[in-house]
């Protein structure tokens, strides 16, 4: 009973196909593609693919993406579902104003962080990061709660900013450096400071709310920059929201 789990964000439809709809199954297939080229994934990457028996998504692109990618899904006789963020789901509660506004790219991300730290058995509180076109940085208390986040720019987003608001900035893009002395290595490490030094606060503002210091999770395609410079120990998780997935799929099927 293949499952198949997509994500679908601001840059690029990530996808991956498990041998049976729950966690630790086996994973068949996995590939990324830029929303430019959502419309060939049925005449591409997906044209060989075992038939999914079911399909789960997560998807804060926008309804026009959302149809194109229903489309190719009609190559398989499977219904597309995706997830909306709720009150509560798979253990983790949902502190936001109003719940179903959270992204729900955030949402499933942290029904992942949380699951795979119960795995382990004593829970901990957790700082879960997604970094990709935007950056959120998440609290997770250890009783599985949501305490609220932070959005930010992501690196080429902090870029544009610059470029398009001041003169004279149009440098190629730099290094991360301690002492930039030059325009370029600037303009990038000030971007990854800031990114940094917003995930270094918020692990300190969990570890004196909770009393215990959290595990730091991050996720997401420009993961890499940020997990190079910031002064903590950090997981790397790239399954992340695949991993949620698998939760909520497995809940939906035990309904």
């Amino acid at each position: 009973m293949p499952f198949l789990a997509i994500d679908v964000g601001n840059t690029r439809l990530k996808w991956a196909l498990y041998s049976a709809p729950h966690p630790g199954a086996g994973l068949i297939d996995h590939g990324a593609v830029f929303l430019e080229a959502i419309d060939d994934l049925a005449e591409s990457a997906w044209q060989k693919l075992p038939a999914p028996s079911s399909m789960l998504g997560s998807i804060v692109a926008g309804e026009g993406i959302r149809r194109r990618t229903e489309a190719q899904l009609e190559i398989w006789d499977v219904d597309p579902a995706w997830v909306v963020s709720s009150a509560s789901a798979c253990g983790v509660t949902n502190g936001y104003d109003h719940p179903n506004r959270l992204g729900v790219d955030r949402w499933v991300a942290l029904i992942g962080a949380r699951h795979r730290l119960l795995a382990r058995g004593t829970p901990r509180p957790a700082v879960v990061v997604m970094v990709g076109t935007a950056v959120t940085i998440d609290a997770l208390d250890a009783s599985g709660r949501f305490l609220g986040g932070l959005i930010l720019p992501g690196f080429g987003l902090m870029l544009r900013a610059l470029e398009m608001g001041t003169a004279g900035l149009k440098a190629p893009t730099g290094e991360t450096v301690d002492f930039p002395t030059n325009t370029s290595d600037a303009l990038m490490s000030g971007g990854s400071d800031a990114i940094a030094g917003a995930v270094e606060r918020m692990h300190r503002k969990l570890h004196r709310h909770t009393g215990e210091e959290p595990v730091l999770i991050m996720s997401g395609g420009a993961s890499v920059k940020l997990h190079l410079i910031t002064e903590l120990h950090a997981e790397m998780v790239e399954t992340l929201i695949f991993d949620g997935l698998l939760q909520l799929q497995a809940k939906r099927l035990a309904l």
